[in-house]
């Protein structure tokens, strides 16, 4: 069973566009023990097969930056970081190994801090593409409107169609169209 996930909002603040319908999500301690061992290869093949495609592994660029035309979810293989997120006025939440955060197109994102082992292993929903932006490099109208246009993921990245993700977010969207 999924831990149900945190969530946070956040709106644009005139440099970062954020996403101002849908919250970033912050799942603790999701790889179970028998995959301890092998935790970023768990992420791997759990993304995948819930279609979460384009996977690699790294750790958290030290500069701000965000996506206008995919979601992002980021698997906390080894060690820990803390990650600004939401753009300069953000939050900061500090991340471990087994956890797990899904940005919403648009959050802004920064590593302050890490361990030397922080290892994660990221990913994108097949139905969204690539595209990596810094404040100043789009014009956050534009921004704002290409992140209003990305599709919602087929399935939560953890617990596929039935997960958190995918039932939040849907009912968000939906209340909005009503």
């Amino acid at each position: 069973m999924v831990p149900a996930p945190s969530t946070f909002r956040f709106e644009s603040d005139g440099e970062t566009p954020n996403n101002a319908t849908l919250p970033l999500l912050l799942y603790r301690e999701v790889v179970p023990a028998d995959a301890a061992g092998d935790a970023a290869g768990w992420f791997e093949r759990t993304f995948a097969a819930h279609n979460w495609t384009q996977a690699w592994r790294n750790g958290i660029h030290p500069f701000l930056h965000f996506h206008t035309a995919a979601h992002e979810v980021l698997g906390i293989a080894a060690g820990r970081a803390s990650v600004q997120f939401g753009g300069r006025a953000g939050v900061t939440l500090d991340v471990a190994a087994g956890d797990v955060v899904v940005l919403p197109a648009g959050t802004g994102h920064r590593r302050l801090d890490a361990s030397r082992d922080l290892l994660v292993v990221g990913a994108y929903p097949a139905n969204g593409r690539f595209d990596q932006r810094r404040p100043g490099e789009v014009d956050i109208d534009t921004a704002c409107r290409a992140v209003a246009a990305v599709p919602l993921p087929e399935m939560d990245p953890i617990a596929g169609a039935r997960g958190p993700l995918t039932t939040l977010w849907r009912q968000i969207t939906s209340h909005r169209r009503s």
